[in-house]
């Protein structure tokens, strides 16, 4: 697994596991409970994980975007 965005914006991360769903790329969230039981205060943000295999593609596609 390869993360390709760390973020604490909740909005943004929703947005870009959509657009990667559509693309045909699984992601997983991770550092999400940690994030929430630090308070969210920004310090630990969550990590949007896509497969090694899959990471090209996803930064195309997360790039097109304008969110590279």
């Amino acid at each position: 697994m390869r993360a390709v965005i760390r973020s604490n914006d909740m909005v943004r991360l929703s947005f870009l596991v959509a657009l990667l769903r559509d693309a045909g790329i699984a992601t997983v969230m991770l550092d999400g409970h940690a994030s929430a039981i630090e308070g969210s205060i920004g310090a630990i943000p969550r990590r949007l994980m896509v497969a090694e295999a899959d990471e090209a593609q996803a930064r195309r596609v997360l790039a097109e975007a304008g969110e590279a």
